[in-house]
């Protein structure tokens, strides 16, 4: 017989344990699930995470992004201090590489004012050299406490200490059938049946497909993005002291081709944003038919593509040619060489994509009196996830009436 739950967690990456820890605490009695279709946790857009924290500067004030990001890097310091996990703030420039983008850059600055992200400060290019040297920079924002860390250590903590507090965790578990009944609803998955009085998709990837799975009218479709990265030879990791990010496009919720030094003492360049031709696409010849044909078949994404035709086919060139990637590096530290960077690892971000062809820019998530849907949560989705965790247990708590 199906096992009762108060409320199922569709998806493990760690928005899903986000959630399922503040839910623990505003809920202390709730019987909770957490349903994961692979074999392990944090297997996706979690596990291919570039580890930074981030520290808010982006995102419009009073945006999700700007309230959870600022809020969830604390969180995220604070647990990482609480459960050993190394946290390294190695700071951040942001570069205007030429006096065009100085306007945008200082934009940025005061979005981060606005935001209340702590220690920024605009600084001139002399000051920028001392603390990246390598850097080609005419002006910068400096971010000294963002920090990186391993988010597959923090899943693990989180899903350690979820499990004492008897959350359960079910992974091979992926939910193909989602029915309403009077009681709640039933959940299919290959290996289990599910009961629970109310349902949190934090499904990622496949978010918009577990809506309409349960019944709701999701407004997006997510369509996925590749980012991939080459690594520095360890020779070379000199020519990078933090990390190093471009001005923004400000029309493109993608920060552009950087540099990202990680807690296990590599440092990261990239990722690019080339469409994936499925869902969890990982290479280039990664391909599903059906999947690829629901892309094709949205409004939204031939919308989108003609507004973007022109960045969309020069992420895909900048994806085959190496020397190409390598002269986008080579933008913000002109010392790098085509030998210098050897190819690492991909992840892809679900982006949600409205029907008008929109890249849907602010986290999205869908709430009624039996289920929340979480349908955009892109970077800094990792930074913020605590935060999103305690905002999602709060919209349980009221809708779902949750003691």
């Amino acid at each position: 017989m199906p096992r009762q739950y108060d409320v199922a967690i569709i998806g493990g990456g760690i928005v899903s344990l986000g959630t399922a820890r503040a839910l623990t605490e505003r809920a202390p009695h709730a019987q909770i699930v957490i349903l994961e279709k692979e074999t392990q946790l944090a297997t996706h857009q979690t596990g291919h995470n570039s580890g930074v924290v981030h520290s808010g500067i982006y995102y419009k004030p009073g945006s999700y992004k700007a309230r959870l990001c600022v809020e969830g890097a604390r969180l995220m310091t604070e647990f990482c201090a609480e459960h050993g996990i190394q946290v390294q703030r190695v700071g951040k420039l942001i570069v205007a590489i030429t006096p065009e983008e100085r306007p945008r850059l200082a934009t940025l600055y005061e979005r981060g004012i606005a935001n209340g992200v702590p220690g920024v400060k605009m600084i001139d290019a002399d000051r920028a050299r001392e603390i990246e040297p390598h850097a080609s920079v005419v002006e910068a924002i400096h971010s000294p406490n963002t920090a990186i860390v391993d988010y597959k250590e923090v899943a693990a903590a989180m899903a350690s200490e979820l499990k004492s507090r008897g959350v359960v965790i079910e992974t091979d578990a992926r939910v193909n059938a989602i029915l309403r009944t009077r009681d709640g609803v039933e959940l299919g998955t290959p290996r289990i049946g599910v009961r629970a009085r109310r349902i949190i998709n934090c499904a990622g990837l496949y978010s918009d497909a577990v809506a309409r799975m349960a019944g709701a009218d999701a407004d997006v479709q997510i369509i996925p993005f590749r980012g991939e990265y080459y690594f520095l030879r360890p020779e070379r990791s000199d020519l990078v002291r933090g990390l190093i990010y471009p001005v923004p496009d400000p029309e493109f919720p993608f920060l552009g081709v950087h540099f990202t030094r990680t807690v296990h003492g590599e440092v990261e360049a990239g990722p690019n944003a080339v469409f994936a031709f499925k869902r969890e696409g990982y290479r280039f010849g990664d391909v599903d038919a059906r999947e690829l044909a629901e892309s094709l078949r949205f409004r939204g994404f031939w919308l989108m593509a003609r507004k973007y035709w022109r960045t969309g086919t020069y992420e895909m060139y900048r994806s085959l040619s190496k020397a190409a990637f390598v002269s986008a590096l080579q933008r913000l530290v002109p010392g790098v060489r085509a030998e210098d960077v050897t190819r690492g690892g991909a992840g892809v971000r679900a982006q949600a994509v409205s029907p008008d062809g929109s890249l849907v820019d602010d986290f999205r998530i869908v709430a009624s009196v039996d289920a929340i849907h979480v349908l955009n949560a892109p970077s800094p989705g990792a930074t913020a996830s605590l935060a999103i965790g305690r905002h999602i247990a709060g919209l349980a708590t009221e809708n779902f009436g949750l003691t």
